[in-house]
């Protein structure tokens, strides 16, 4: 290993990835089906008038995070798990195709790799299935993984436990309150761009968010995650956003994203426009 390669693992651990939008481009379609679902489980399942659904909708995402955390905020009562199968069991993953190009260069990478989405475990098998990313993440941390049944809360206490000593980089107290919040099963649903999920990410994963790299499709996750302490990458974007390090217009410039990291540091305001690669096809926006 050079010199070169070596002062670039030192600025960068880790490489934590959303999954939709992100992983694949928007052009295939699976964000306008997902949002057409939740619409009809509003409908179907909770009795919602139809008219006030679209509006509604928009308002809780943008309020809570996800519309499915705001449904739970305001009281609605549904299976979690219902939910999901309903939303995700239905989009046209046959819209999503093999990714050879990136699966070659997140293996080429030393670095951990991880995922950070807001969906359900199914859908981010189903996702990485079909992209032919299986085997290229060290971890998946998504909806089951911060909003734990009580069973599998339960069962996961000791994991946290024993990862909160790990976090080194996090001070006693925030780690201390996060693995708490997550065994009290808070009735409010744990997502992004929320800080809190942020750091129970930090804290169950033990990722040093100062040597990590976050990359994400969404303004205001990359705003939390830059607040949090990530160096942080807008995806699918041709200018930067309040909090993005970088703007990457392919998932396939992580590799020129970590090289400008190497020759600016974090001392420096990085700002960097990375253009797709000349191979890529450019993510939709």
């Amino acid at each position: 290993m050079d010199a070169v390669e070596i002062s670039a693992e030192a600025k960068c651990e880790c490489l934590l990835f959303d999954m939709d939008d992100t992983l694949y481009p928007m052009s295939t379609g699976l964000n306008v089906e997902c949002r057409r679902n939740i619409e009809e489980y509003m409908v179907e399942r909770l009795h919602m008038e139809e008219k006030e659904v679209p509006r509604m909708c928009v308002e809780l995402y943008e309020e809570y995070g996800t519309t499915m955390a705001g449904l739970k905020a305001l009281g609605f009562e549904f299976d979690n798990d219902d939910f999901h199968q309903y939303v995700h069991g239905r989009l046209p993953y046959e819209n999503l195709k093999p990714d050879p190009v990136l699966k070659t260069l997140l293996l080429s990478m030393p670095q951990r790799k991880m995922i950070f989405t807001n969906a359900d475990k199914a859908h981010a098998a189903r996702v990485l299935r079909r992209l032919g990313l299986e085997g290229c993440f060290d971890r998946i941390i998504c909806f089951e993984t911060l909003n734990p049944s009580e069973i599998q809360a339960a069962s996961d206490s000791s994991f946290l436990l024993e990862n909160e000593k790990n976090c080194a980089h996090s001070d006693d107290s925030s780690a201390s309150e996060s693995i708490e919040s997550t065994k009290r099963r808070c009735p409010r649903i744990l997502c992004k761009p929320s800080i809190e999920a942020f750091q129970a990410t930090i804290n169950i994963a033990a990722i040093n968010p100062e040597r990590t790299i976050f990359f994400d499709d969404s303004a205001r996750n990359v705003a939390s995650a830059k607040k949090i302490g990530f160096t942080t990458a807008i995806v699918g974007k041709e200018m930067l956003v309040p909090g993005a390090d970088f703007a990457v217009n392919s998932i396939h410039n992580i590799r020129e994203a970590l090289t400008m990291l190497r020759e600016h540091g974090k001392e420096e305001q990085i700002e960097q426009v990375l253009p797709p690669r000349g191979v890529e096809t450019a993510v939709l926006a």
